[in-house]
């Protein structure tokens, strides 16, 4: 998962203090994911996620395909609420 991370990162052009301002976190704490000093609570995963257009399942390394899986409006939508009330608890 953490080389991943730090692959995302890098191809979205953001720097470690970008990613972790966009988290609520300090670069230092982001850091620590990358490196693997510490696990992203899922919250943080599906911010990340969604930050990187790919799933939780592409980061933690269940699939290699980064690509979000493809939903029907229906399901978009509950996901989007769920995502909503993810970060408002963060």
């Amino acid at each position: 998962m953490y080389p991943r991370l730090k692959y995302l990162r890098e191809n979205k052009g953001l720097n470690q203090t970008q990613v972790a301002s966009m988290l609520g976190l300090s670069q230092t704490g982001y850091s620590k994911y990358e490196t693997g000093e510490n696990e992203p609570s899922i919250q943080t995963l599906i911010a990340l996620s969604i930050l990187y257009n790919t799933s939780v399942d592409y980061i933690v390394g269940i699939t290699d395909v980064k690509s979000r899986y493809q939903m029907n409006n229906e399901a978009a939508q509950r996901y989007t609420q769920y995502i909503h009330k993810i970060l408002e608890k963060s």
